[in-house]
């Protein structure tokens, strides 16, 4: 997530509620509520519940306690055990006052309860509440992950998604490249014109390499230093190759003068690829050491270019 998505984040108008019922009356009531301020999505089974919920990711989620099938005590278990939708604010909708189960609802991770018949005016504070809170720790997380010098994702948000990419591509029995990344001869560059002109270039360079990667699935983020690394899910190596040249063609257009570097008058970057499809049992670290020995590679064989290796 970039800066700019942070941005778009706090200034979102509108929040996600998932209503979730058995009684379709009861869905009417809740949606009239909500239907103007919010987009809303219904869900009538926990076990559909569930689906949506991670399809669409909401805010906040209005759950039915007593359901047939998955009852809303299963259907908030299995919401805050996936890491995908355990950020939802359960609210829970219930027609009876049971304290030792108002209790286990909280011990599962639902945020408040709503009791039945409904009053709007408590039900429309309580669920704004929640958006509002849910919209503050968005905010605060995307923060948390963004490199706050380029704005990229961090090393952290790196380490967090590549999981996801791997588990992704190996469900679907996909490619996956890691495309490692290093400004060529950033000391000298920072010897040269001082650490501030080179925050500057590290900026530029950022802003370069992320605008060719801007699929919503694909991930660029600033490893340490002048490294950067890039995750392109259902990609081949051709394609992580093609990718990775565009990078380096990115850079070098910029034309940022570089008086240090023993192989051009601008700034370069290189570039090292590894492609794989990975499989429930391998591991991600194999493939970014794959991708940095051929970032090496790449700088040994004279720099401002790309090597790949396909396992």
């Amino acid at each position: 997530m970039s800066n700019s998505e942070v941005l778009s984040l706090a200034s979102s108008d509108k929040g996600k509620i998932l209503i979730v019922d058995d009684q379709p009356l009861n869905i009417k009531i809740l949606h009239q509520l909500f239907q103007n301020e919010c987009d809303i999505y219904m869900a009538t089974s926990g076990e559909r519940a569930i689906e949506v919920c991670q399809k669409i990711k909401p805010d906040v989620m209005l759950l039915d306690i007593e359901m047939p099938g998955m009852t809303g005590l299963q259907v908030c278990e299995a919401i805050k055990n996936n890491p995908i939708t355990a950020n939802t604010a359960v609210i829970f909708v219930t027609a009876h006052f049971d304290e030792e189960q108002e209790a286990k609802g909280f011990q599962l991770g639902a945020v408040d309860y709503i009791h039945k018949p409904i009053n709007s005016i408590i039900t429309t504070a309580r669920v704004n509440n929640q958006l509002l809170l849910k919209r503050q720790s968005d905010i605060l997380r995307a923060i948390a992950l963004l490199d706050s010098l380029t704005g990229l994702a961090n090393r952290r948000q790196f380490e967090r998604s590549i999981p996801e990419s791997w588990q992704h591509c190996s469900r679907q029995n996909k490619p996956l490249s890691l495309v490692m990344l290093d400004v060529d001869f950033f000391k000298h560059y920072n010897d040269t014109y001082g650490h501030q002109q080179g925050d500057d270039c590290l900026r530029l360079v950022a802003q370069a390499i992320y605008a060719v990667a801007r699929r919503p699935y694909d991930l660029v983020a600033r490893y340490g230093g002048e490294e950067f690394v890039c995750i392109l899910p259902e990609t081949d190596s051709l394609g992580a190759t093609l990718i990775a040249q565009k990078m380096i063609n990115a850079v070098q257009a910029l034309a940022i003068e570089h008086a240090g570097s023993s192989i051009s008058s601008t700034v370069t970057i290189s570039a090292g690829v590894a492609t794989t499809y990975p499989t429930i049992d391998s591991r991600w670290d194999k493939l970014l050491n794959e991708a940095d020995m051929q970032l090496y590679q790449a700088k040994d064989s004279g720099r401002n270019q790309v090597k790949c290796i396909a396992l």
